[in-house]
């Protein structure tokens, strides 16, 4: 059986950033105009100001009287106004270039998410939670804002700002941007050796929200069987039990952190001490002036901010980094069903299949066909029955490349569909499965998605083929109303025909029916059969049946057992063998526990 994707253990931050480089470098010029349009603010607002700032204490202290104003003070204040001026308009140039890129490059970033987890082969999804992938993709988008906001606001800016006040208070006084230096380098080690350790706490929790979130998923999808079998309390308590697992390493990973942040403050109570006492006795003697103290303060609160909000900040991009891990396990996962390198061309017209001596068993399962082998002529209409687990639908998800072959070959019209592209190949085969799941879109949309570009005229004929324009007419916008989620606004019935409807006016050689008519009732039974039977003529036809009524017309019906044909011919000659089939069918018509006359 086909396994859901497990997360790594590890993360591989360069193999990340390749995947959202492509997307970056697209948009490059308006993402280096972000750095510089920060960059230029950062000068205005932590590197000039703060220097005016200083000039205007020095200026008041060194005043005779308070009264005279200097042509210096005043010119100084004037410059403040006009560098704050600048500052301000740098940054919203900023932050407007930064959403032209974001906004584009995010788009770009989800598409591509899309276009990757779709090439991933039919087995993939249906052992995956739909609820836990649409949350990894949704934090895989996520991520990159995230790490993008934070390299540009902490890495980029803040960075700048220590930059400029290790280097302002180091031209004022060598031993104040020593000091300071100093206690820098030992604060950012102190933090990367936390927040190294504290990655595997935040990729455990990461995992177990994935959890949560697909137990949730499946539970609501299920919501019917829920209360069908008054299952609310055990439901509820399987629910808590993935919440509980969740909160222990939630609660790991935020005390890890609640330490984290305690040494830091630590360390930064221990600086301002120290700083402040230094740059006093360093006044003292008359090494630094008044103005520089406030600089240095200045410096110290933008500082403390900075570093303060480094750990928290480090902490989110590693987390983000964590939650990106998740969707690139899928992306670097080979899809089970692959296209070859160098696919041929689809000359699929007539839809002769042979199924020559295959082998196939899903993952490290159980062998469902060995040596199989199979002919359809075209426009044959056959039936395959058999008990559940004989090998009924393998044989069509085969014919479909939802899963491939271990040995052997299919061909279809003279080509080994391994050779051919799996969009084209499906594109030559209409299937109608079991129970069909619609779109939530509008019901001439779910029916046109046989034939994308399909005339509302060939629509309607579709639909009135299929018996699906009888119920449609009467709803309230016919034609354009929604029908919810999976096409829940739907009976079974209904659903069944608009899938038909679709796969008629797809208008391909080759047609799969899954027990297409097993969620009808016995008229509109009788309706889709005649409908079936105009949809049937010159294709070659495979219908996978439980209901043996449904295929008493077909040329030939097929009997599979334990992945082999036991039994095969027409309906009638079938029953005068008196074999398996004509067990079946006595126990259909006259039930499990009848007797026949």
């Amino acid at each position: 059986m086909y396994n859901e994707v497990m997360p790594s253990a590890s993360m591989n931050i360069r193999l990340i950033l390749s995947y959202y480089w492509p997307h970056v470098k697209k948009f490059k010029w308006s993402g280096i105009f972000v750095l510089v349009f920060f960059a230029l603010g950062a000068v205005g607002s932590e590197l000039l100001s703060p220097i005016l700032y200083k000039r205007i204490v020095d200026l008041v202290t060194g005043m005779a009287e308070p009264a005279v104003v200097g042509p210096d003070l005043i010119r100084t204040v004037f410059l403040i106004g006009l560098v704050i001026l600048y500052h301000e308009t740098m940054y919203r140039c900023g932050d407007f270039t930064m959403t032209f890129f974001q906004t584009r490059a995010l788009k770009e970033i989800s598409d591509d998410a899309f276009a990757r987890l779709e090439r991933h082969s039919y087995a993939f999804f249906a052992n995956t939670f739909t609820g836990s992938l649409v949350a990894k993709v949704r934090r895989y988008v996520d991520a990159f804002e995230n790490i993008h906001d934070q390299f540009v606001f902490s890495a980029w800016r803040q960075g700048l700002v220590l930059i400029f006040s290790v280097g302002v208070l180091t031209w004022y006084s060598r031993i104040l941007g020593g000091f300071f230096l100093v206690w820098l380098l030992i604060y950012v080690i102190v933090t990367y050796l936390f927040t190294k350790r504290k990655f595997k706490k935040d990729l455990l929790s990461a995992q177990a929200n994935s959890k949560r979130t697909a137990a949730l998923a499946d539970a609501i999808t299920n919501i019917v069987n829920i209360k069908m079998f008054a299952r609310s309390k055990q439901e509820h308590e399987r629910f808590k039990r993935v919440t509980a697992i969740e909160a222990m390493f939630r609660k790991k990973a935020w005390n890890f952190h609640n330490i984290q942040s305690m040494i830091q403050a630590y360390l930064i109570g221990a600086f301002e001490f120290m700083g402040m006492f230094t740059a006093i006795v360093l006044w003292i003697k008359g090494m630094i002036t008044p103005g520089t103290i406030v600089l240095m303060q200045i410096y110290l609160f933008s500082a403390f901010h900075v570093v303060w909000d480094m750990g928290r900040n480090f902490s989110r991009v590693m987390r983000s980094f964590a939650e990106a891990q998740e969707m690139i396990d899928i992306f670097e996962a080979p899809p089970e069903v692959q296209d070859v390198a160098h696919p041929k061309e689809c000359r699929i017209r007539k839809g002769h299949i042979k199924i020559k001596n295959i082998t196939f068993a899903y993952g490290k399962g159980g062998r469902v066909f060995r040596n199989f082998s199979l002919e359809l002529m075209p426009g044959e209409k056959i039936g395959l029955v058999g008990a559940s687990g004989s090998g009924k639908t393998s044989i069509t998800k085969l014919l479909l490349r939802f899963a491939d072959v271990q040995k052997g070959k299919i061909i279809i019209d003279g080509q080994d569909i391994a050779e051919l592209r799996q969009s084209d190949l499906r594109r030559k085969i209409a299937y109608v499965p079991q129970e069909p799941i619609l779109f939530h879109r509008t019901l001439e949309e779910n029916i046109a998605y046989g034939q994308l570009h399909a005339s509302k005229k060939a629509i309607l004929r579709a639909a009135e083929q299929a018996h699906a324009h009888e119920f449609i007419r009467k709803l309230p916008k016919g034609y354009k109303t929604m029908v919810g989620e999976r096409g829940i606004k739907l009976s079974g019935g209904q659903r069944q025909r608009v899938a038909i409807a679709r796969a008629m006016l797809k208008n391909a050689p080759i047609l799969i029916l899954d027990e297409a008519t097993s969620s009808l009732d016995s008229l509109s039974e009788r309706y889709i059969q005649e409908a079936f039977g105009e949809l049937m003529k010159g294709r070659t036809t495979i219908v996978v049946a439980h209901r043996l009524s449904t295929i008493q017309q077909m040329d030939r019906i097929l009997v599979i057992d334990e992945g082999r044909i036991c039994e095969q011919g027409s309906h009638q000659e079938l029953l005068r063998n008196k074999g398996h089939y004509s067990r079946l069918w006595k126990q259909q018509v006259f039930g499990f526990m009848g007797k026949s006359s």
